[in-house]
């Protein structure tokens, strides 16, 4: 379908034209950060060709160490008044289109780590600590229980398989407005996450994004519901945002690494989902915490130390991570698994963190 214009989209209720403005503007931009991931648009340095946008293939393997990426001086990270959840989250999952029960057990024990404090440590709990050292304005922390809520299947793509940033927040709305068993509104505290399968894509997937959060429209859905979108990559570009379970082909000597649950597309999800709690936490309504003087283009607490996973990571290099027995590579325990979650900028000491930090 074409891309709305600003003129045919609906002014939510209360919303100044100004405020609209930047609002869509957020919406139908993908944020630029110094993070890696490997774009299909990054290029490398060869005798016979180079740009302005090149790097050196040693560049991509052995980049610097992203532990201090943009220390304190450079990254500025504010806090912008805006509201932060405080309270109990709950989250609450949108399946689009054909998903395994095996694939919706993964992501559900991650969810269900979050606030599993008797997990033992590196866990996915020891990861949200870092999370909750965000405040509001009154001094309260991110909450730190976060629980699995309500489910619902839209098993038959009720709005196709190709959809736009926009279409997205239609399928919220169908989703919280079915005759039954829709999922409940909860303003406050709640989390959607809209999670579509591998043969579906969305505008700006793989190309420029893996996932995205924001707020839906009043006008479009009814209420005001912080959400995220993450797709299953394992069709479109795996080696992109399944990466380092699939790696491109055009970094030399790169090796995949073996995903601890067994599927490369849903294990890669995992890191985009706490990239997306994490900053739904702190940012939901795209006015709290982030860096940057544009606020069209909030950097954000984990866009600061994407593809950091373990101590020393920079470039392709993930930092030192941990092996199963089994060969699959992880970096924190949840109640029953174990997952590959990117770290989170600490504020406190103004660089990326993570549970299995070897020098903290």
């Amino acid at each position: 379908m074409p891309q709305p214009t600003s003129a045919e989209l609906p002014v939510p209720a209360g919303f100044t034209p100004l405020y609209l403005f930047t609002t869509l503007l957020i919406l139908f931009s993908s944020t630029s950060t110094n993070a890696w991931r490997p774009w299909p648009n990054t290029t490398i340095s060869t005798p016979t060709t180079t740009s302005s946008h090149s790097y050196n293939t040693t560049d991509f393997l052995f980049g610097p160490s992203k532990k201090f990426e943009g220390s304190s001086e450079f990254v500025q990270l504010k806090y912008h008044m805006g509201p932060v959840l405080t309270g109990h989250i709950t989250v609450h999952i949108l399946w689009y289109g054909t998903w395994a029960k095996t694939q919706k057990r993964i992501v559900r024990e991650f969810v269900s780590s979050i606030s599993s404090e008797s997990t033992p440590p590196p866990s996915v709990a020891g990861w949200w600590r870092t999370v909750r050292l965000y405040t509001d304005q009154t001094g309260l922390n991110i909450s730190r229980t976060v629980s699995l809520g309500s489910e619902k299947n839209d098993r038959f793509y009720s709005l196709g398989k190709s959809l736009t940033r926009l279409s997205l927040q239609s399928v919220l709305k169908s989703a919280v407005t079915a005759s039954t068993k829709p999922l409940p509104i909860t303003p406050q505290g709640g989390l959607y996450l809209l999670l579509t399968s591998p043969d579906v894509y969305v505008q700006d997937f793989c190309g420029q994004v893996c996932g995205f959060h924001y707020f839906t429209f009043p006008s479009i859905v009814g209420y005001t519901l912080p959400y995220a979108w993450v797709g299953n990559s394992a069709k479109l570009c795996p080696s992109i945002c399944a990466y380092p379970f699939s790696v491109p082909g055009y970094i030399p000597g790169l090796k995949a690494l073996k995903s601890p649950n067994g599927d490369v597309g849903v294990d890669g999800m995992i890191s985009v989902i706490a990239h997306e709690i994490a900053e739904l936490a702190t940012n939901p309504l795209v006015n709290a915490w982030y860096a940057g003087q544009d606020p069209t283009a909030p950097v954000e607490i984990a866009d600061l130390c994407e593809g950091i996973y373990g101590t020393g990571g920079g470039g392709s290099y993930t930092g030192q991570l941990m092996e199963d027995h089994d060969g699959a590579t992880y970096n924190m325990k949840g109640i029953r698994r174990r997952f590959l979650v990117q770290w989170v900028w600490n504020h406190v000491v103004n660089y990326c963190t993570g549970p299995n930090a070897l020098d903290q």
